[in-house]
Order: C-alpha cells, then structure tokens, then sequence
C-alpha cells in the first residue's frame, strides 16, 4: 500500500491577506484613538478640577438631588421635582459668594521643641499676618496636627497686622507627628462650598522613645581600643603570638633579627589578629512577637538605650528593622528614626529570614542584640544565631512588660527577659561577669 501524499500547505489567498491587514489597523488605530481620548479627558479634568474641588461633599449630593429631581420631573411630569430641583440649584447659587475673595496672609508655623521625649510637653503657634494693603474681613483655618484637626477663627486683620494662635501637641506616645500644612477655608454654613488656601509647609515633631542610661562597662562590648584579640594567627597585626621560621614571600618587616643572628636561621613574628568592635542590633517590628502596644514600645526603648550607648563610646554599630535601616552617625539621628518605627505585619515568613536579609550587607558583627517582644518562640532566636560565626557573641533580648527581669542561658545563646526598662543596665552588667 502506497503511502498518502501529505496534504499541501494552505496558501493565504489576497483577500483574506488584505482582511487581517485591515483587522491590524483597525486594532492600531483604536489603542491610538484611546490613547488620544485618554489624553484629552486628562487635560479636560486638569482645567475643570479647580471648579470640582471648591464643591464640599454636601454640594455633591445637593447637586446628585437636583440632577434626580429633574429626572423624575421629566420621566414623570411631576411639576413637585421640579421646585425641588430648582430650589437646590438655587442654594448652590447662594453658597458662590461666599467663596469668592482673595486674602494676603504670610503665615508662619512652628513647634517648639521639634523634638521631645514621650510624654514631655510640646507647643505649637501659628502667627498668621496681613501682608496686603487692605484690612482683610474674619477667616477660618485649619491646621492638621497628628491625627487631629485644629480650627481657628482669625478675626479681621488692619494692613500689616498680625494674630498669634498657640496649641498644644500630644506626645504621649512615641511618633513623628506632623503639623500642617495651614490652610484658609472659605465656604457658606451649610458646607455646599469650601475653597481651600495652603498657606504652609507641613513641620515634624519626633516624639522620641524613653531611654535609659546604660554604663559603658555594661554596654555589652570590649572596651579596649586595639579590639578583642582572637585566636586566629596572621602575620601582620598588634598582639604578638610567637616565632616561626622565615617563608618564602614573608614581608621582611617582621623578621626577629636578634633570634636570627642567635639561631642561625631566619625568624619571623606571628601574631593573633585583633577584631574591632561592630554591633549590630536586629529589631523586629513584627506585630506577632508582641502581646500589646505597651510591649512594643518597650522593645523600641530598650534598643534606642543600647544603640545611644554604643554611639557615645564610638564603637561601630548598625540597627535594622524591618522597614528602615536606622542612622547612627549621631544620637539624634538615631532617635529621630527610633519615631518613625512602627508596626508591620507579615513582612518576612520568620525572625531568621529578615536578620539574614537585613545585615547581608553590613559589616561583619562581633555582638549581634535581637530584640523581640514576649510571643516569639526561643527556637527563632536560636535560628537566628546561626547566621553569624561561632566567634559572634549573641544576645536575646525578650521584652514582657511586668515580668521579672532575668538571665537565661539556653544552647549557648543568652536570653535577657525584661519587664521593665529600669532593669537594663542591671542585666548587662550581669551578661560579663
């Protein structure tokens, strides 16, 4: 039997060629169209926002009744929804003017401090002056501060005359609250129409944790200023080890040439190399590992304490969390971003995974701190500790408010429970004895 004859391409005849020709530039033509009309609504919205942001929220829905009202009028000849549109477009006619009018304000804002400890006390004053030529009618202004929202009336201001209005800040809890920016609010009672003016930039205030001091002794690091000696033997360095004969390639710097002379043969110096001190502090902001707000907070003060300590000897350090990277070239950098760590959620899948992410580039540590609240299991920070070298000393600090400050020991990892701040410096005194 004869095998069949495979079947011949199909050629594309000219129409159907000419057909998806025409189906390409159909399609070309309207992603073009669509880009263009994109375009065009964009620019359009751009010159009729100005008119959209002076209507309030209970503009939009006098204007969505009005729109109604005339549809039920016109659907079903009811002459009643007619009035009623008519009488709230009219309202909104009555609401322009109150709008309308140019005000010549210089406002300045300022805090005083721009940084404090939580708890302390910080005052705010916002002087608003007429820089115009003509006396200016009352106004109102509002100055977000926080979470908060702050009115005030300023009354009719003479050419050149200034008001002074002064607030007071909440900082009862660690953050970086912003104050600002001003603005000028214009508008009817009925809040149909609301132009606003800014009139300022915003200004931080960093509400610093609590700290405590910590003696450098119990800082938890080698004070000596040649760094903590090792057992590993190099051949250029401070501490001095011992003699060995001389090697091809051996620098003649370290030759002992009295030992030399004595023993006939070539004599180098070997020594024990020397490591300087760098710490690095690994704080989880992961909001499983604690029991409370309370608790967190606590965590943030103990590793603010231990880092401010670290920078004022002037040993080097690095702090990481899980959103930033703290700065700790000075103590007030390093509290300003001590403010600004909060809370996250599911960020890394374990305490190990984010400290091996976090310090995969920084320095090589010789005291690694892992600060974490009362929820997390002992068995993470031993993972931890097995990302840093057996010549890494590793500190656990566990924080439970109201628990009783100890020191464990546990597979060779140091454990710090701590319940209350004032017990720091106690238990790193403890940690080298």
């Amino acid at each position: 039997m004869k095998p069949r004859p495979e079947r011949a391409a199909r050629r594309t005849s000219p129409a159907e060629h000419a057909l998806r020709s025409l189906a390409r530039a159909l399609g070309a033509g309207a992603q073009n169209a669509w880009r263009l009309l994109r375009q065009v609504l964009a620019v359009a919205w751009q010159r009729i926002r100005p008119v959209t942001d002076v209507i309030g929220p209970a503009g939009r829905l006098v204007l969505l009744g009005a729109l109604l009202s005339y549809g039920l009028s016109i659907t079903f000849g009811w002459v009643e929804f007619t009035y009623l549109a008519t009488t709230l477009l009219a309202a909104m006619l009555v609401a322009v003017p109150f709008i309308v009018g140019r005000a010549t304000y210089t406002v300045d804002l300022q805090l005083n401090p721009h940084r404090v400890v939580a708890g302390g006390r910080a005052l705010g004053q916002m002087t608003v002056t007429n820089s115009g030529e003509r006396a200016l009618l009352p106004a109102r202004m509002e100055l977000p501060v926080g979470s908060g929202l702050a009115e005030f009336v300023i009354p009719g201001l003479a050419a050149a005359a200034l008001h002074d209005e002064l607030f007071a800040v909440p900082t009862h809890r660690r953050a970086v609250i912003v104050a600002g920016p001003a603005v000028s609010v214009r508008g009817d009672q009925l809040g149909l129409l609301r132009r606003i003016v800014r009139w300022t930039e915003a200004v931080e205030l960093f509400v610093h944790p609590v700290t405590t001091r910590i003696a450098s002794s119990a800082a938890g690091l080698m004070r000596d200023l040649e760094g903590e000696i090792t057992k590993k033997i190099t051949s250029d360095d401070i501490s001095f080890h011992a003699l060995r004969a001389y090697e091809p390639g051996d620098a003649l710097r370290n030759v002992h040439w009295r030992t030399s002379a004595r023993t006939g043969q070539l004599m180098v110096r070997q020594f024990e190399e020397t490591r300087r001190t760098q710490l690095t502090i690994v704080h989880t902001a992961e909001s499983r590992y604690y029991a409370s707000e309370d608790e967190f907070e606590l965590a943030v003060s103990v590793t603010a304490s231990l880092a401010l300590q670290v920078i004022r000897d002037g040993t080097g350090i690095s702090v990481v969390s899980e959103k930033l990277a703290l700065r700790t070239a000075t103590p007030v950098a390093l509290l300003d971003d001590s403010s600004r760590i909060e809370a996250v959620s599911d960020e890394f899948p374990s305490l190990r995974e984010f400290a091996r992410i976090a310090t995969r580039r920084l320095p090589p540590p010789s005291v690694v701190m892992v600060v974490a609240g009362s929820l997390i299991d002992l068995t993470e920070f031993r993972a931890a500790q097995t990302l840093f070298g057996k010549d890494t000393t590793t500190i656990a600090f566990r924080i439970e408010p109201g628990a009783q400050s100890r020191l464990s020991t546990v597979s060779g990892l140091t454990v710090l429970t701590l319940g209350d701040l004032a017990d720091l410096p106690k238990l790193l005194r403890r940690v080298h004895r």
